[in-house]
Parts: C-alpha cells; structure tokens; sequence
C-alpha cells in the first residue's frame, strides 16, 4: 500500500490545482505552519506532503503486524472530524490567523475555525471567534 501511495504521490503536482500550490508556496514564504487535512488516505499524501515540507492530518488505515485490518484509525477524517482533529492536535489560540480553504461540503466544520476562509477559491466572511468554538 505505501509503495502504491508513493506512486501515487508522484502524479499529484500534476493533479493539484494550480491556485493551492501558489497559496502553499505563498504561505511558506510568509513563514506560516501549513497543514493539509484531508479524508484521503496518508499512505498517497504522506510522500507529496514531506516534499512540500507541510504537514498532514488525514485519515489513518490501521495495521496489526504489517498487515492492514481494512479500518481507519480514528474513523474517517471527514466533515466535522477534521475541525475535531485540528482542535486536538494544535493549539489554535497560538495563531494571530488562521486561514482555511475548502472545497467540498465536508469542509465546511474545518472553515469553521478560521479567520480567513476561503471556499473554491472566494473568500468568505470572516465569522466571530464564539461561532468558532
């Protein structure tokens, strides 16, 4: 599965949407910590993200002894599982901002806890740090 993940790594340049590579790139100028938070699998995303030197909460497949259980670890990192799993592994009360981008309806928790959210590329309303919660 890691040798088929890395593969797969490999196309991702080429499947990325250019304006997240730009932000990306932007933001690692800027000196920001970048995280990619994604349902998608670590064993296709871990490579891309250790080249992009960002890192990455994702879903988790479990293993017992090498071999793979066919469960996540943790459940699906989707919907309002990954705002939970940000919550949980940073401090976000460290940050002067936070930006989030988002492209589906299960990111919609995730934008949630930022100050500059963007959704397909426009951004939205900044919302108050309660609704944030």
């Amino acid at each position: 599965m890691n040798d088929l993940g890395q593969h797969y790594a490999r196309t991702l340049h080429r499947r990325l949407r250019r304006e997240a590579l730009e932000r990306i790139r932007w933001h690692q100028a800027q000196g920001d910590r970048v995280v990619v938070v994604s349902a998608s699998l670590r064993p296709y995303l871990r490579g891309w993200c250790d080249e992009m030197g960002v890192e990455l909460v994702c879903t988790e497949l479990e293993a017992h002894r090498g071999i793979l259980t066919g469960r996540y670890v943790e459940g699906d990192c989707t919907g309002r599982e990954k705002a939970r799993r940000v919550r949980s592994r940073y401090d976000l009360s460290v940050y002067p901002t936070i930006y989030v981008y988002g492209d589906t309806q299960e990111d919609h928790a995730l934008l949630g806890l930022a100050g500059k959210r963007h959704f397909r590329w426009r951004e939205l309303p900044a919302v108050s740090s309660a609704a944030s919660q």
